[in-house]
């Protein structure tokens, strides 16, 4: 599948993932509690991105889309995703921005930057613990065990058609008597579903 996408591309460099997608290789870096050691998970990976009304605020006009991505444990497909989170992606044209705002269930809040063009292959977001636009909330616990500083993520939109999404969260670990961190992912997915006009949005 050819990755151009042709006309206005109103949502500029996030064009291509309008759609349903779906990733079988992804690989999880990180500290787990249980075993006391830094490990790595292979996982599955669900994600939609469906587009939503322009957002406007004032004389800013964003276009955007909301992002949904639910991730399960090789050989726990059929159980409790181990990892969940909301999105809205806005495109700020004016601005040549991409704004990434991500909520977790486990209570965390980021919202990330990204300098774009509007028909980049690549997106780099990134958000800084303090940071008054693009920074990091966490609840208390987290704050007091596994206290989040950074984080870095890339959205790279491949020739073939697929897409690769990795992640570089620096964190403050507890458990390792507050030393740093890197908790990484990364996974490539393929468009499984297509929306087009006139489409219902559950």
């Amino acid at each position: 599948m050819s990755g151009e996408i042709l006309g206005p591309q109103a949502l500029g460099p996030l064009t291509p993932l309008v759609g349903e997608w779906e990733g079988n290789a992804g690989v999880d870096v990180s500290y787990h509690n249980n075993d006391d050691e830094t490990s790595k998970t292979s996982y599955f990976e669900k994600a939609w991105f469906k587009p939503i009304p322009t957002q406007q605020n004032g004389k800013q006009f964003l276009e955007g889309l909301a992002y949904k991505s639910i991730a399960w444990r090789h050989g726990e497909e059929a159980m409790n995703p181990f990892h969940d989170e909301s999105v809205f992606l806005l495109w700020d044209k004016t601005r040549g921005m991409v704004i990434r705002t991500v909520v977790f269930g486990r209570g965390i809040a980021i919202q990330a930057g990204a300098q774009a063009g509007p028909r980049d292959k690549e997106i780099r977001f990134k958000a800084t613990q303090g940071d008054a636009s693009f920074g990091i909330l966490q609840n208390p616990y987290l704050m007091e065990r596994a206290e989040m500083t950074n984080f870095e993520s890339v959205f790279k939109f491949n020739d073939d058609g697929t897409f690769t999404h990795s992640s570089d969260i620096t964190m403050k670990l507890a458990a390792l008597d507050g030393l740093e961190m890197h908790h990484t992912d990364i996974n490539t997915l393929h468009k499984v579903k297509s929306y087009h006009p006139g489409v219902e949005f559950a």
